[in-house]
């Protein structure tokens, strides 16, 4: 009878590859494949939920001139991404856009997109943007993790994840408990240092080399990112190493920064 389950669970667990095959897509631009099993229109009904839940229990920003910086930058670059995608035939993936761009009350240095196109700047990291080139590195940035779906792709790295724990407490069901416990806290480990965030890196940097590209395309000067995370690096603080975190350290994301540059520079008009 085990037998007979152990091998109904793997057959189950083969045609989940093939699920993960049938999710497959691929990011504009760079043309990264990469797995997304959540329908965009699930991912955006959700996230339109949270922003709309987001704006009841925060202060909008009574900085009127900066809240129309940014406003205008948004809409710029969110204007130059559905020029690119409508001419490389890709509009399809801006389907149910809404594009919102706020300016919040919260001294965190922070910014952020959702699936679905809804910014929300933090007033905290006006002092490191600067000016509209400096919101420009950021509304790229941002945009560019939404237009790459990496939320998608995260979630689906966790629903990964979590199939695979299943299937190996499946296949060690006659183990001891104690071999069991050595397993889950290995794979719990091994998931989060190799995969989890590594995924999280590689999307941070995506991002970059996307967000360097939009605001080119929308006339604003790549090169301004280099100084903007000089300043954002030279603010200080404790930060784990590169391994242990979700972003690159910032001597790798300035340094890919520049790598970058001649890509973006040749989508720039002043």
């Amino acid at each position: 009878m085990k037998i007979k389950i152990k091998r109904t669970f793997i057959q189950g667990a083969l045609l989940g590859l093939i699920w993960l095959v049938a999710g497959c897509s691929s990011v504009p631009i760079t043309g990264r494949r990469q797995v997304t099993l959540m329908p965009e229109s699930q991912m955006m009904s959700m996230s339109f939920t949270q922003y709309d839940q987001f704006l009841k229990e925060n202060k909008l920003s009574s900085d009127k001139k900066n809240a129309d910086l940014v406003q205008t930058v948004g809409a710029r670059i969110s204007a130059a991404v559905e020029q690119y995608m409508a001419d490389h035939g890709l509009s399809s993936k801006l389907n149910g856009y809404a594009w919102e761009f706020k300016l919040v009350e919260d001294d965190t240095p922070n910014a952020w997109c959702m699936p679905g196109g809804k910014v929300v700047f933090y007033t905290g990291i006006l002092p490191y943007t600067k000016d509209a080139n400096g919101i420009a590195v950021v509304m790229g940035h941002e945009i560019a993790h939404a237009v790459a779906r990496h939320g998608n792709e995260r979630m689906s790295q966790q629903m990964i994840t979590q199939f695979g724990s299943a299937v190996g407490n499946v296949m060690l069901s006659e183990k001891s408990e104690e071999t069991k416990q050595i397993f889950n806290a290995v794979y719990g480990v091994g998931s989060q240092v190799l995969v989890a965030l590594p995924y999280s890196r590689s999307h941070e940097t995506e991002a970059d080399r996307l967000g360097l590209i939009f605001m080119a395309m929308a006339g604003y000067d790549p090169s301004a990112a280099i100084a903007f995370w000089e300043r954002m690096a030279a603010s200080g603080g404790q930060k784990p190493p590169e391994f242990l975190s979700t972003h690159p350290s910032d001597q790798t994301r300035i340094k890919d920064l520049q790598s970058f540059l001649p890509e973006a520079m040749k989508y720039y008009k002043k």
